[in-house]
């Protein structure tokens, strides 16, 4: 008992000798020294943080850690701080090494390091906390839209620390919106971003992200998608013939329309005319039997929706019945929207919309202009069997002629010289006062 007591009393000396020492020394003014470092910290709330303290050369002085508010939280390797949340990670002449676990906001500060040293000497460890923001919510102004229109989206991303930066995406394109930031009463930010655009029918499906950067989350994101209300577009399509029309053939046509929502009523008409009585419309497809020529014109198919409608135009022209094989076309079609606020709906004039537009190309039975020709190869040939045989004829002609105007004949000149004795005889006695020649070969062209 006596042994015991003694050594408390001896441990409780100590205790206050070095205390008294402790107090002395922090009565200096401390130093910030290159021989004592240690490390900032980031740390998002509700994670673990790890401050150490950390000496070059130590000569066996003691090591420290305070809070932000200069209470000790470690000294050496006992801790007179009664936070659990602090644990003791590792103890060296060397190192002082603390972890602070479940980090709150109210951790956030500068923490100190000292070494005892004389004077002390100080390192600074700031430990920033990091909140990251609510789910990002996205609202928009329109769920449904129409082609053409402007729609607004606005993302929100509450309650975080740092402020977070908001992009927006549509589809793999970078829009920019208009971000706007609050501060709360507990010092957090809700920052909020405005997105406005035009929509066209190509936007349909496509999702439109928000997307959330802040250093405490990764990948954070919200997306809607788009759903776009368009015209409908019209194509008529040719089944049959597949080349030119002809007399006594059929015709088939097909009209294809799509639009959003679907075209529920498709109809077939003839400009400036009547379609034919024995003509047969089943839906969208047109059948008309034995062609003739009473049949020409342009036929129509318009579709419709709640947002308007469309035409396309197919233009027949009936040919002779044919006596050989007919060489297939093609023709070319081009949509053209009309309002179904216009009063003439079937017509070139009233089939502008809100932008301007050039008059339909519309398909074409004629092989003239309008549709691509055809070409007759055994037409071509045959009259160029007839130029060659034109060319050879002229050259013969030309040789039979070029042969009987070429001969041999003999001129009178200087008739009667054959006597003379000499030449100047021969001269005065010649008929015409020329000497006879010799044989004469004359060619005529």
């Amino acid at each position: 008992m006596a042994n015991a007591g003694c050594c408390s009393l001896a441990t409780i000396l100590f205790l206050s000798i070095f205390q008294a020492a402790l107090l002395q020394g922090a009565a200096q003014i401390p130093v910030v020294s290159q021989n004592l470092v240690t490390d900032n910290v980031s740390v998002v709330e509700g994670e673990m943080a790890i401050i150490s303290c950390r000496v070059k050369d130590n000569d066996d002085s003691v090591i420290q850690l305070l809070n932000p508010n200069r209470q000790t939280i470690y000294f050496r390797d006992m801790r007179p701080l009664k936070d659990v949340r602090f644990q003791l990670v590792n103890f060296s002449d060397n190192e002082l090494r603390v972890s602070l676990s479940n980090v709150s906001l109210s951790d956030e500060g500068r923490y100190v390091c000292q070494l005892y040293t004389d004077p002390p000497q100080e390192a600074y460890a700031d430990i920033t906390v990091l909140v990251p923001p609510g789910s990002p919510i996205i609202d928009a102004r329109d769920e449904v839209l129409s082609e053409g229109n402007e729609t607004e989206m606005t993302c929100t991303a509450m309650s975080s620390k740092p402020a977070a930066t908001i992009r927006w995406m549509k589809g793999d394109k970078e829009l920019p919106g208009k971000p706007k930031v609050e501060l709360t009463y507990d010092r957090m930010y809700t920052v909020t971003s405005s997105l406005t655009f035009t929509v066209n029918k190509e936007d349909d499906g496509v999702p439109v992200v928000c997307i959330i950067d802040h250093p405490a989350v990764k990948d954070f994101q919200a997306q809607k998608y788009l759903e776009v209300q368009y015209k409908p577009e019209v194509k008529i399509m040719v089944e049959f013939p597949q080349g030119l029309t002809r007399e006594g053939e059929n015709l088939e046509l097909t009209c294809q329309a799509k639009g959003k929502p679907q075209p529920q009523r498709i109809n077939w008409v003839k400009v400036d005319d009547d379609v034919p009585s024995h003509a047969v419309i089943t839906g969208a497809d047109l059948y008309i039997e034995n062609l003739n020529k009473s049949y020409n014109g342009t036929y129509r198919c318009v579709a419709a929706n709640s947002l308007g409608e469309a035409y396309d135009d197919y233009i027949l022209y009936v040919y002779d019945a044919p006596t050989t094989t007919p060489t297939p076309n093609t023709a070319t079609t081009t949509t053209t929207f009309i309002n179904t606020s216009s009063s003439s709906s079937l017509h070139h004039e009233a089939s502008q919309d809100t932008a301007p537009s050039t008059e339909p190309a519309a398909h074409d039975s004629r092989a003239g202009e309008g549709a691509p020709r055809t070409v007759d190869h055994a037409v071509i040939g045959g009259v160029v069997a007839v130029v060659v045989f034109a060319m050879l004829c002229l050259l013969i002609v030309l040789g039979r002629y070029f042969a009987r105007h070429k001969g041999t004949y003999f001129t009178h000149e200087a008739k009667g010289a054959d006597d003379a004795a000499d030449a100047d005889t021969a001269i005065i006695n010649a008929e015409g006062g020329h000497t006879n020649s010799d044989e004469k070969k004359e060619y005529y062209i």
